[in-house]
């Protein structure tokens, strides 16, 4: 499971990396990327939920 929540982690820093660097280059970003965004970020809360009380 740690391995999941370290790609999650990672795919999560990615994009908002991405979507920096298309803001300092002054490209508007779209609205679906705010969605993406907070998808990415719930999958990894409720994984890192599952993991805590599994290893509970």
């Amino acid at each position: 499971m740690p391995y999941v929540l370290a790609v999650l982690g990672l795919l999560l820093l990615g994009y908002a990396g991405w979507l920096f660097v298309n803001v300092r280059r002054g490209r508007p970003i779209p609205g679906s990327a705010y969605l993406v965004l907070a998808l990415l970020n719930g999958l990894l809360v409720a994984a890192l939920l599952v993991w805590m009380i599994a290893a509970r």
